[in-house]
Order: structure tokens, then sequence, then C-alpha cells
């Protein structure tokens, strides 16, 4: 499914040092890049003038391994939101030759003032904000409420 305006896209190049003693994406990068492409898209959702901070890492699945050498796409979308947070998905787009994401993750980001304390954001939160999820994007958005519901 081609990405649309409600979408956020990141690309990178697996380098050597990016990789395990696989030849293959190391965790630890793969973190660093799905955090970088959450808050992308966090930052997106939330407006120009958003400062937010990872409250948590809801969840982080890697299904395959990706090679050094691979260009990988990660797509982001806003898919819930509260008075002071949002939550984003993301997904691996499939590599060359598979049809089945590599990774997903939904993080959670929380809009703070100067003195680090939650700030409501500018747009209130609505159920109809979320209405019309595709299927991919809608079946991230029920885990994320799941995980949403544990406190921790």
């Amino acid at each position: 499914m081609p990405p649309t305006s409600d979408e956020t896209l990141t690309h990178r190049l697996i380098l050597p040092r990016d990789a395990n003693h696989y030849g293959t994406l190391y965790a630890g990068s793969l973190m660093s890049l799905v955090l970088e492409a959450g808050y992308s898209t966090a930052y997106r959702a939330a407006g120009r003038s958003a400062n937010l901070v990872l409250k948590r890492v809801l969840d982080l699945r890697c299904y395959e391994a990706v090679p050094i050498g691979q260009v990988i796409e990660i797509r982001g979308r806003e898919v819930h939101r509260a008075r002071a947070q949002v939550v984003v998905a993301l997904f691996g787009t499939p590599l060359s030759g598979r049809h089945k994401s590599w990774v997903d993750s939904l993080m959670q980001f929380v809009q703070v003032d100067s003195n680090g304390r939650p700030e409501p954001l500018a747009e209130e939160p609505t159920d109809a904000m979320f209405d019309h999820l595709p299927p991919e994007w809608q079946a991230l958005r029920d885990r994320a409420r799941k995980l949403l519901a544990i406190r921790t």
C-alpha cells in the first residue's frame, strides 16, 4: 500500500557500522533507527511547536534480519492521542522480494513545558481522528490501546 499524506517516511542504508557479527542490522542500531523515525512521526503529528520526550516504547518487534547494503523504509503514523501525549505506530516496508513488514513498533511521546512537566497538545484529541485508518494501521492502533491499558 503506498504511503498517504498522514504518514512519515524514513529511509536508511544499512552500513557495516550498523551491523552485528552476522552482517545484519544490530539490535541497538535498529532501536536507534526506529526511535528516530518515531520522533519524526510524533513531531509531525504534534506540530512545529512540539517539545516532545519519549515516555515509553510500548512495543518493538523485529520479524526479519536486514543485511548490510539494504535500503530500508520505515513508515510512521499517529494512532492515538490524549491531552498531552501522542502514540505513533511504525512499520518497515517489506524488504525486496518479501510481502510482510520486517519490523513494527509503538511509541508514546509526551509534550512537555520548559520545566519538563506534561503540557496539553495544541490539538485536542477526538475519536474521529482515527475512525478511518487503513487495516495495517488499525491493527497497530488496537495493539497500542491494549498496551496503554497496562500501567507501569
